[in-house]
């Protein structure tokens, strides 16, 4: 139970996302996608233990910040970011502003259920619970909050590749990564306003998903030029 509650929200939420796009994507690079999400995790982990280590001073602000703003928001939204510049931006696949938010999802993903196994796993004995407890309180927090910043990040990368380019792109990194390190941030502080967080975040992205949403069901073919 404990395995499934891990796995099955990341699952259940690219799902939703692969089959709400009217011209799915290739199962292979969407998969590749998720691996390598997963793969980030490493050098994630490193440098996220890195600059825990090196600036932390044990008050509590100071390392919310580090936790939030810097070990947690900007490593990981940024390694995010990376796969999409460097590997979906000149896939053939990636051929409409929908795309984005697909890939953007299935790295966030990928990310979030290689670190869910280390939280789940490894560390609920430190944080005082079970690992099913881990499991269950992650599957309505952690896991939706990489989810929707890649809906976010999809939505701005997508913007930049197809629609208008210029700002969109820092936007793509810069939004994800202000909710990400607001609400690491707040949950670092042991205050469950962090969920006001994953609500205005949760909101925000749908809100964004609908409107590619809408320019989607306008078109007959999927195909669109890149401007970038």
């Amino acid at each position: 139970m404990t395995f499934l509650i891990t796995i099955i929200p990341s699952f259940l939420i690219l799902f939703y996302f692969i089959k709400s796009d009217k011209f799915q994507e290739p199962n292979k690079i969407i998969t590749m996608t998720f691996l390598f999400g997963i793969l980030i995790t490493i050098p994630a982990g490193y440098l996220n233990h890195y600059i825990i280590n090196t600036f932390s001073n044990g008050e509590l602000i100071n390392d919310a910040m580090l936790r939030g703003y810097f070990a947690g928001g900007f490593v990981e939204e940024s390694l995010k970011f990376l796969v999409l510049y460097f590997y979906i931006l000149k896939e053939k696949a990636f051929n409409e502003p929908m795309d984005a938010i697909v890939y953007g999802i299935a790295v966030s993903l990928g990310f979030a259920t290689l670190e869910n196994f280390e939280y789940v796993y490894f560390l609920s004995d430190k944080h005082q619970v079970s690992s099913l407890e881990m499991a269950i309180i992650r599957s309505f927090s952690a896991i939706p909050l990489h989810a929707v910043c890649g809906v976010i990040m999809g939505f701005y990368f997508g913007t930049y590749a197809f629609i208008s380019g210029g700002k969109n792109l820092s936007l793509a990194l810069i939004i994800p990564y202000l909710f990400h390190g607001t609400y690491n941030f707040v949950v670092n502080l042991g205050d469950y306003y962090f969920l006001v967080v994953l609500i205005i975040a949760l909101i925000f992205s749908l809100s964004l998903h609908k409107k590619f949403k809408f320019l989607q069901e306008q078109k007959i073919t999927e195909k669109e030029k890149k401007i970038i």
